[in-house]
């Protein structure tokens, strides 16, 4: 799975308390896959080690067939992140912030307009390009966080509940740009607690208490109930 992520027999403990036991999983190329669970079932220990954050003394990570912890340099290279806290300086132009995020990654200069004009184009941005970011509202500001995500070409998405505080209309939307993504061959990781989020053609990884408890395709894994009452009867959760 050259274009994917791979995980396997992934561990980590602060300190007596484990976080994540024994988690594995694969999401190939083209896919969206949804890592749904309940605030403190691990997502973002396992978000931190997928993005060296935290390193795992036990596991391995595969980014687009790299190892992360032999090769981290060439698996992050291949990883766009969208954090689930914003990181834009608000001072800055929508063009600036990318220009210093392809600055960061090493990015040609003579590259860096092409690049961010069609990163902007992939996310209906390019007309708000000179705008500050402060000037943009919730949903705009996340659309460009998805399209600085997307400046050196990686073939992973990882997106760590990138709809937090915003309306429903700005939630659908940023939804169904990253579905429109995976259609055109991104290996997508969304991580959420919002089944509304989820659809039932999406791949499914339930996350609880540290451990992967259930996995497929959302529709099969609901069964006959709703997502989210399947879901609130797996974990407790409320939704």
């Amino acid at each position: 799975m050259t274009g994917g992520l791979v995980v396997r027999g992934l561990s980590f403990d602060y300190g007596p308390k484990r976080a994540l036991d024994g988690v594995s999983f694969d999401v190939p190329a083209n896919r969206f896959c949804a890592l749904l669970g309940p605030n403190g079932a691990g997502k973002s220990t396992l978000v931190s080690l997928l993005t060296r954050l935290l390193v795992a003394p036990k596991g391995d990570i595969r980014i687009a067939g790299h190892d992360l912890r032999a090769t981290p340099r060439k698996a992050l290279a291949e990883l766009g992140v969208v954090f689930q806290q914003p990181t834009l300086d608000l001072n800055l132009t929508v063009r600036q912030n990318l220009s210093y995020f392809a600055a960061l990654h090493g990015l040609a200069r003579s590259e860096v307009p092409g690049r961010i004009d069609a990163a902007l184009d992939r996310l209906d941005m390019r007309a708000r390009a000179d705008e500050r970011a402060r000037a943009l509202n919730g949903g705009h500001r996340r659309r460009m966080e998805l399209a600085r995500a997307l400046l050196h070409d990686p073939k992973v998405l990882l997106l760590d509940e990138p709809t937090v505080g915003l309306d429903a209309a700005a939630r659908q939307a940023i939804t169904e740009h990253v579905h429109d993504l995976a259609d055109q061959g991104f290996c997508v990781l969304w991580a959420t607690h919002l089944t509304d989020e989820v659809r039932d053609s999406d791949a499914l990884l339930v996350l609880h208490q540290g451990q992967i408890i259930a996995t497929g395709s959302t529709g099969d894994v609901r069964g006959d109930h709703s997502l989210s009452d399947w879901f609130l009867s797996q974990t407790g959760a409320t939704v």
